[in-house]
């Protein structure tokens, strides 16, 4: 518990020495990855709040490699799910097969039990199987007939959607949707960098990735991401904004007639690791409103439902967010 200035002083040096292994992980990643830093970011964000990623953009802007690229940077496993409409459950979780010679069951695991996942084009798997791998995001573990196995840690699930394609694909329900973290938009890069991609991968190709941290630093990281401390005033301006999604009329917002349903207790208990998170990034060991801002629309833009009106008007949760940013006061 945070009694003194002293006690903020010890958590500042430690959340220092953090951000700077931090800071070197995402170092390496842009040695590969050219631009998206808020991706890159966001992608760290939620590996230090043990959450997950939902990426919703357009083909071929590596999305694939970001998560690679992460998992190389932490000496981790890493395993990519192509999301297909033939796809089973147990081709994620794994089965028990029998053996004839022996007589007896054994486990084969499937890809899920690795550090980083990658879930390809999630949407594109019918509602069965993307709930075999949302299940595994909430409990950390899986179960395969009667047996249950506990998942490795650190676990972080980067799942993906294309935003323009609805031919064979199943939408994610919002219920599932709500146990992602983050749902970041990624948008194409600017020319500057795009040129920049060109002259890498036709000139040396992809730098092999550095190992720059250990799991086990990970997990403490994680830990340590608990104790960042959280004054009252920040906790109270957290539950004003989730607040606001349900009741925006008492905070002065006239968006009622857009927003059918508001944001889950989820975001309120994201908003504050994943603040807690970005203060650490800082070298901070305390939280500022500035924390919560910078990840609010990351955080809140899948959790909100909008009315039919909202999308008639083209109203994006985006802009409800802004709007319920610039209203909520400011501790």
């Amino acid at each position: 518990m945070i009694k003194t200035n002293e006690d903020i002083q010890t958590l500042n040096k430690q959340a220092l020495l953090y951000s700077k292994d931090l800071e070197s992980i995402m170092t390496e990643m842009h040695r590969t990855i050219i631009g998206q830093e808020n991706v890159l970011e966001k992608l760290i964000l939620a590996l230090v709040a043990d959450g997950h990623v939902l990426l919703e953009g357009m083909p071929g802007l590596a999305k694939t490699l970001m998560i690679k690229t992460l998992s190389d940077t932490i000496d981790a496993s890493f395993k990519r799910i192509q999301f297909t409409p033939d796809l089973l459950p147990a081709d994620i979780t794994g089965t028990r097969i029998y053996n004839q010679h022996t007589g007896q069951f054994s486990t084969k695991k499937g890809p899920i039990f690795a550090s980083f996942i990658l879930a390809d084009e999630i949407n594109r798997a019918p509602p069965k199987v993307q709930s075999a791998l949302l299940e595994a995001m909430q409990e950390r573990q899986v179960t395969i007939s009667d047996e249950s196995h506990t998942l490795q840690k650190p676990f972080l699930v980067m799942a993906t959607q294309n935003p323009i394609e609805t031919q064979g694909t199943y939408e994610l329900p919002e219920a599932q949707v709500d146990r992602f973290m983050f749902k970041i938009l990624l948008d194409y890069p600017t020319q500057k960098q795009e040129q920049e991609i060109i002259n890498m991968i036709a000139g040396t190709g992809i730098p092999d990735i550095r190992k720059m941290i250990s799991p086990a630093k990970i997990l403490d990281i994680q830990n340590f991401n608990h104790l960042i401390y959280m004054d009252e005033k920040i906790v109270k301006y957290i539950t004003d904004i989730v607040q606001a999604t349900r009741e925006p009329g008492s905070y002065g917002l006239d968006v009622s007639d857009f927003i059918e349903y508001g944001a889950s207790p989820r975001a309120s208990i994201y908003l504050a690791l994943g603040g807690k998170a970005s203060a650490l990034l800082a070298g901070r060991g305390y939280m500022i409103p500035e924390d919560i801002k910078r990840i609010s629309k990351d955080v809140l833009r899948h959790r909100i439902i909008l009315t039919y009106e909202a999308l008639a008007e083209e109203v994006t949760t985006d802009k409800i967010i802004g709007s319920i940013l610039n209203k909520v006061p400011v501790p």
